[in-house]
């Protein structure tokens, strides 16, 4: 673009130049919202055969995504690795097997960073007990019947940076907040069970955490709001801290209430949990279960090991049609790492923020203003405009190898997701097809629609520091979304 063009239109917002159009006067009735006299709004809609923007606001506004940062690092991921792509698990042992069935070594589970490793998420998901039992069982084919070393975990072939650096304190301990390691397990998560009852202001007592999470110590300082207050609890703590403290509200009842927490050591607590099932299935352990970091601490190695048994993960298709569907950020931040680790050598966040920004600079979609802090849009650091994703998103439905497997992992109008509850009865049933994002203060939709002319186009709708309710401005972004399907 000449310096001269570009600085007449950076002078002026996109709404001079599209003023007679229907759509534009939508975008700019949402401008125009009492909700956003003190926020910012971004919208920019393509038109995907010509990848000509038709429809805009401030549509190179950096703005925080939330969420709809998801679609990047899916559709990246697929085209990088390919759908079928596995992650792996392998179950080794150093050291030797003695003739009365005697390991006289480590038992070591090796992660290659499979965050659905004992997921329930899947349609055939092998939980975390299914999985122990493959391996007790491939534990005994293998004639173990003792072992005298440790059990580890070993999440080495990621970094110990686990979790975004800039993700916020009152979401590191709860399950959205959970961190990504080169071992995962059931998902990096545990629920915690409180016990209502009708006492305004008083404490709800822990019954349980399921599964029990060892050296989990937590100082409960809930109170009991009134009845239909909703969920506001929240876990405090950090990664590899076992100390969480528990804040915040449930309503008052008679029942018991279940919250989520994040796993402070997903690798030391899968060895756990498998020491546990074999002592359950008779095979006697050293009672030592450890994660490969800490025994590095202590000066203790692995030998050379020998396989004992490979667990895969669902293909990447189905990964990432659970990631998009119900918005798991592990899952987004496991790949993250996975493509630093296939693309640059080296599994640390950065590299996999690289991976993607060479990834659109390569393909000559603009990263100017673009920041990247993680992958899944936990991070309140990431500045994105609405630009950069629909432009994005006009370029992947032209890749015929991967946009169906992405179009399917996005939530659909009026069926799945996010969009389940939106569009029905209406002209976008069935024909937007978006990622939703949304933290305090923030909402927004990045996505496709297939207007009454069948014509595809992107989209990118991003909000910040609005005031009232997130519902009134998502059914607000509803309306503009439908008067894309036009």
């Amino acid at each position: 673009m000449p310096y001269l063009l570009f600085l007449f239109l950076s002078l002026f917002p996109l709404s001079t130049f599209f003023a007679q159009s229907p759509i534009q006067k939508k975008i700019d009735a949402l401008v125009s919202h009492p909700d956003l006299v003190h926020g910012q709004l971004s919208v920019a809609l393509m038109d995907v055969a010509t990848n000509q923007l038709i429809a805009g606001h401030r549509a190179d506004k950096t703005m925080i995504p939330a969420s709809s940062l998801k679609v990047l690092i899916t559709g990246i991921a697929l085209k990088k690795l390919g759908k079928d792509y596995r992650f792996k698990t392998e179950l080794a042992y150093d050291g030797v097997i003695t003739a009365d069935g005697t390991l006289k070594g480590n038992l070591i589970i090796r992660g290659y960073g499979d965050p659905t490793l004992g997921s329930h998420h899947f349609a055939k998901a092998e939980t975390h007990d299914i999985v122990l039992e493959k391996w007790t069982t491939a534990i005994k084919k293998a004639g173990i019947k003792k072992i005298e070393g440790y059990i580890i975990g070993d999440a080495s072939y990621f970094s110990t940076q686990v979790d975004g650096r800039t993700w916020l304190w009152e979401d590191l301990g709860n399950y959205y907040g959970a961190g990504a390691w080169g071992l995962n397990f059931h998902e990096n998560l545990y629920l915690l069970e409180l016990k209502q009852n009708g006492k305004f202001g008083a404490t709800p007592p822990v019954l349980s955490t399921r599964p029990t999470v060892p050296n989990l110590r937590l100082v409960n300082e809930l109170t009991q709001a009134e009845k239909g207050s909703g969920d506001n609890a929240f876990i405090f703590g950090s990664s590899y801290g076992t100390t969480r403290f528990i804040r915040g509200t449930i309503p008052v009842g008679s029942g018991s209430f279940t919250i989520k927490g994040s796993i402070p050591d997903p690798p030391f607590f899968a060895a756990f949990q498998l020491m546990q099932n074999l002592e359950k299935s008779a095979i006697k352990t050293s009672q030592r279960a450890a994660s490969l970091y800490q025994l590095k601490e202590e000066g203790i190695s692995i030998g050379a090991t020998k396989l004992i048994d490979t667990y895969y993960s669902p293909s990447l298709d189905k990964i990432v049609k659970e990631t998009n569907l119900k918005s798991i950020n592990l899952y987004c931040e496991a790949l993250l790492r996975l493509l630093g680790k296939t693309e640059k050598g080296d599994a640390h966040p950065s590299q996999g923020l690289e991976v993607i920004v060479d990834y659109l600079n390569n393909n000559g979609l603009p990263t100017a203003g673009l920041h990247l802090a993680d992958a899944s849009g936990l991070s309140p650091r990431n500045s994105v405009s609405a630009r950069h994703l629909a432009n994005y998103l006009s370029f992947l439905k032209k890749q015929n190898d991967i946009f169906p497997d992405f179009k399917a992992s996005l939530p659909v109008g009026g069926k799945s997701g996010s969009l389940k509850y939106l569009f029905r009865g209406t002209i976008g049933e069935n024909k937007v097809f978006a990622k939703s994002g949304g933290m305090d203060r923030v909402r927004s939709y990045s996505g496709y629609v297939q207007n009454k002319s069948g014509k595809w186009l992107s989209f990118s709708i991003i909000a910040n520091n609005f005031t009232g309710k997130s519902a009134t401005m998502r059914k607000e972004m509803e309306k503009l979304m439908l008067a894309f399907c036009q």
